[in-house]
């Protein structure tokens, strides 16, 4: 049985994580899932500690400002999150008195929440029967029961419906076992390296018993970051987050050497609200 199986093996070699363990919060749980979108664990650890510190509540928060959240969130990339995160502290102030809520759909109807997380936070911090899908999950389902190397590129509605067939009925066991599957995708039945010699599931993948055949769908293009306007935008918000006050336009857009791509990325960050445009021409991140 795939759920026995996976399951013994987290119990016994699961990574010591601090959104883990029995007393980290609710709160702790959401903090941690939004930080790991895209980025991995190593990263995350000290920056999910040293944010929790600060703010142990979403009271906490939601007192400060965005540009706080801006600067806390520091290198992690894909900033928004940070914002994500300070409009979901708010409304959880607002609407739950300031206690995460344990309901799928009060999950979801947050702001910055969508299906993945909301269905994570409501399994991983309340024992909740939820299909947690991210992936690493997705990769173990493709391999162990579909028999193909990759998913697809998105998720697919067939993919979401195996999932859910496999949820075990107890919700307890359910909540266990999409965190093992999940770490499984992580540890073991990874995108550049299969450790299949280790895996407890490897008598029963249709991957491996087929003789691993080779990927054969779209092209999957990894992300680069040089001289994206990713890297323009971090760079951007490097300066605002470390200074003393509002920069001028032409502080800003002589960021790096292309003043086109910095007006372009500004503009961008203005959009996203990432930015605040004062009176002046002068720029700093959001107060409100």
């Amino acid at each position: 049985m795939l759920h026995r199986a996976v399951i013994a093996w987290y119990d016994e070699h699961a990574r010591v994580l601090p959104w883990r363990r029995p007393e980290c919060s609710p709160w702790g749980v959401l903090v941690s899932e939004v930080m790991l979108q895209q980025t991995p664990v190593t990263r995350v650890l000290p920056e999910w500690s040293m944010w929790m510190d600060r703010w142990p509540s979403p009271g906490d928060l939601a007192a400060e400002s965005p540009a706080e959240a801006i600067r806390m969130w520091g290198r992690l990339g894909y900033p928004r999150r940070a914002l994500r995160l300070h409009s979901a502290a708010s409304a959880i102030v607002e609407r739950h008195g300031g206690q995460v809520p344990s309901d799928h759909g009060d999950l979801l109807a947050l702001p910055g929440i969508g299906s993945y997380t909301a269905a994570a936070i409501a399994s991983f911090a309340f024992g909740g029967r939820h299909a947690v899908v991210d992936t690493n999950v997705r990769r173990v389902f493709a391999r162990a029961i579909s028999g193909v190397q990759f998913p697809a590129i998105t998720l697919t509605a067939a993919e979401t419906r195996l999932a859910e067939s496999l949820l075990p009925q107890d919700a307890a066991t359910a909540a266990r076992w999409g965190a093992a599957s999940m770490e499984l995708g992580a540890v073991l039945c990874t995108a550049r390296k299969t450790r299949c010699d280790l895996c407890p599931i490897a008598p029963q993948c249709v991957w491996l018993l087929d003789g691993r055949p080779d990927y054969d769908g779209p092209t999957r293009r990894g992300q680069g970051y040089e001289g994206t306007d990713r890297q323009m935008r971090g760079r951007l918000l490097a300066a605002l987050r470390t200074a003393e006050h509002p920069l001028t336009g032409a502080d800003l857009l002589d960021t790096g050497d292309d003043r086109e791509r910095a007006a372009r990325c500004l503009a961008s960050l203005i959009d996203d609200k990432l930015v605040s445009a004062l009176s002046g021409e002068l720029y700093e991140l959001p107060r409100a």
